[in-house]
Formats: C-alpha cells, sequence, structure tokens
C-alpha cells in the first residue's frame, strides 16, 4: 500500500513538473463596453462569447483562450461581436492585436465607439482603477423608463 502511495505521489509531481515547463496558459475572458449599444454577444478567437451592457465593465468570466506566459510582438485574435439593431442582429469581426503585458492575467476586450477595440492582458478586473484602460463612466448610460 505504501509502494502504490508513493507511485501516485511520484506521478502527481511528474504532472505538475510538466505543467510548469508549458509557455502558454488558459485565460479567462472580459469584456469592457464603452459605447451606448448593448453587446449582445462576443466572442475572442476560439474562446467563449459574453454580452455587455453599454458603459459596463465586467469581470473575466468566460471561459477562456490560451496566451503564452511571456508577450510576444504580433500576438492577435479575431473578435467577433454581434450589436443588434431593432430585432436584426449585426455580427462584426476585427482582427485585433494584443497589448505588450509584463505578467499574466485575464484578457480584457474593450469595446469602443467607431468600432475600435483594445485587448489588455491583466489581473486587476474592468472597473478597477488599476486597471490599464481607465473604465466607462458608470453614470453614462441612462436607462430607459
Amino acid at each position: 500500500m505504501l509502494g502504490a502511495g508513493l507511485a501516485v505521489s511520484f506521478l502527481a509531481g511528474c504532472a505538475v513538473n510538466a505543467s510548469e515547463k508549458t509557455d502558454t496558459y488558459g485565460a479567462q475572458i472580459g469584456l469592457v463596453n464603452h459605447t451606448d449599444r448593448y453587446i449582445y454577444s462576443a466572442a475572442v478567437g476560439n474562446g467563449g462569447g459574453g454580452s455587455s451592457f453599454p458603459y459596463h465593465a465586467g469581470i473575466a468570466n468566460i471561459c477562456c483562450v490560451m496566451l503564452p506566459k511571456v508577450w510576444r510582438p504580433g500576438l492577435e485574435f479575431v473578435v467577433r461581436w454581434d450589436v443588434p439593431e431593432g430585432r436584426k442582429h449585426n455580427v462584426k469581426e476585427k482582427l485585433v492585436k494584443v497589448e505588450r503585458y509584463d505578467e499574466t492575467g485575464s484578457l480584457y476586450v474593450h469595446f469602443f465607439p467607431n468600432d475600435e477595440i483594445r485587448i489588455v492582458v491583466t489581473e486587476w478586473y474592468g472597473a478597477s482603477k488599476n486597471h490599464p484602460i481607465p473604465p466607462p463612466p458608470q453614470d453614462a448610460y441612462k436607462w430607459p423608463k
């Protein structure tokens, strides 16, 4: 029985060492909407999708994209998002470069007017004062009555 326990411990140790050697990691995706339009859905690369209210800074809770642990030039993702017009879907797509990062974190997609998009990697959630891009003003959107 002791031998089996040691074997399991040894194998578990190998799994940890193997994962430490990989140069990529799975990053959660967060959306930050700096526009007055509702984003019905958004996806990054092959990662999952989410939605965002106007002028909303979300947390990174969408799974996920693989990122290198060390940023490299040319790192980019296709971003797809749907900003409906009435009942008609209005799906857009754009290839977006990931801005330089020095530490691993979650990937945040920032949507700005005129289909400008920025992608940053950070450990700070979208509304944090420490986030690399200031969040949209919280009082900018007036909900219909």
